[in-house]
């Protein structure tokens, strides 16, 4: 007698949705080969079910982020990596099938995760550098990630996995959410995009002034919740001493970022809080201070900025090429380059700067 295999996650996730939606049977996207044996697919699969409310659409459950089976990792509080994702993607009057880009994001999710062991909680956002459904003529080219309003969390045998909802969103509403927070920003335009769900064909909420009167209030009230950012463009050479004068020390900033890290420092350091910029070679912190002084430890670049310096970067830093000088510590330099961002064959697409 074979012994039946234990399927107490995957089982889990079938229960919750099933409380959802009763007895309709979900489209299912199974994985024939599995990751670890060499397949394409990480999740072990996808079920999309038709919602009507608050508009007619899909709303598509992963399989694979959390432990479906055995218990295998010792973090007994968590199952896998402790989160499943969901999407709710507009759906036709006419529509049987769920489209098969929104699958395929939710598997490129899952190879992201999977392959850097990264994970997302709710508030995270992710740049896709173009369209989110690759070809489409959208302005919805990032996600953001909130707790799924209807799944929740489960508390299952294997440890607890939370339900995040991925939302298509456009590049100023992603630039609001670094500035601010996420949670406020989708609070704000609610009414745009009801449930949440991802239209490719919408146009940005900030173009409604409400919204943006809302969110430019929010940025004023809270500050920013983004204290970590990662920035790929991002170096740090220090300062030498020549022959006739001293080299300064040069920190490098891409273009794409210069603007958003220009604007993040009202939210952060004028509201008394860090900024830290990192990539996988160096961090740089930066902090409010009385003076102007930068220490140096390895791979660790901590700037403290006094006032006139804060307001000096944030007038500066634009996306555009160029050098700026701090008023108080001629030894330093912070050069903008030129971004260029590429496809996924690595091909030059456009150029900031």
């Amino acid at each position: 007698m074979t012994k039946e295999a234990n399927t107490t996650g995957w089982d889990a996730i079938d229960e919750a949705v099933t409380k959802l939606y009763g007895e309709q049977e979900p489209k299912h996207y199974g994985t024939v080969l599995p990751y670890m044996l060499g397949g394409q697919d990480p999740l072990d699969g996808l079920s999309a079910y038709k919602a009507e409310i608050p508009s007619p659409h899909w709303h598509i459950v992963t399989f694979g982020f959390s432990e479906l089976y055995e218990k295998e990792s010792k973090n007994t509080d968590s199952s896998g990596y402790g989160f499943e994702l969901s999407f709710r993607v507009a759906r036709s009057k006419d529509e049987e099938e769920p489209p098969a880009w929104a699958l395929n994001l939710l598997q490129n999710m899952g190879r992201y995760v999977f392959n850097s062991n990264n994970i997302f909680v709710a508030g995270d956002y992710l740049d896709a550098n173009g369209p989110i459904c690759l070809g489409a003529d959208t302005e919805l080219t990032a996600l953001a990630f909130i707790s799924d309003p209807e799944l929740g969390t489960l508390h299952t045998s294997n440890g607890r996995v939370e339900f995040l909802q991925m939302v298509g969103i456009t590049e100023d509403e992603l630039e609001a959410m670094k500035i601010w927070n996420t949670r406020g920003l989708l609070e704000a335009g609610e009414a745009e995009i009801p449930g949440y769900i991802t239209d490719l064909s919408r146009n940005s909420m900030l173009r409604i002034p409400a919204v943006q009167e809302s969110v430019q209030k929010g940025i004023e009230r809270d500050g920013s919740s983004t204290g970590l950012l990662f920035v790929d463009q991002l170096d740090w050479k220090s300062g030498k001493n020549g022959l006739f004068k001293k080299k300064p020390s040069v920190l490098t900033l891409g273009a794409k970022q210069a603007e958003t890290v220009g604007k993040l420092l009202r939210g952060r350091l004028l509201k008394g809080k860090n900024l830290t910029l990192t990539n996988n070679e160096i961090s740089l912190v930066l902090e409010p201070a009385s003076m102007t002084k930068i220490e140096v430890d390895e791979h660790l670049v901590h700037l403290k900025l006094d006032e006139s310096d804060v307001n000096k970067l944030m007038s500066n830093l634009q996306p555009k090429e160029g050098e700026i000088r701090l008023l108080s510590n001629k030894g330093f330099v912070i050069q903008v380059v030129k971004t260029y961002i590429k496809d996924q064959d690595g091909n030059v697409i456009s150029t900031i700067g």
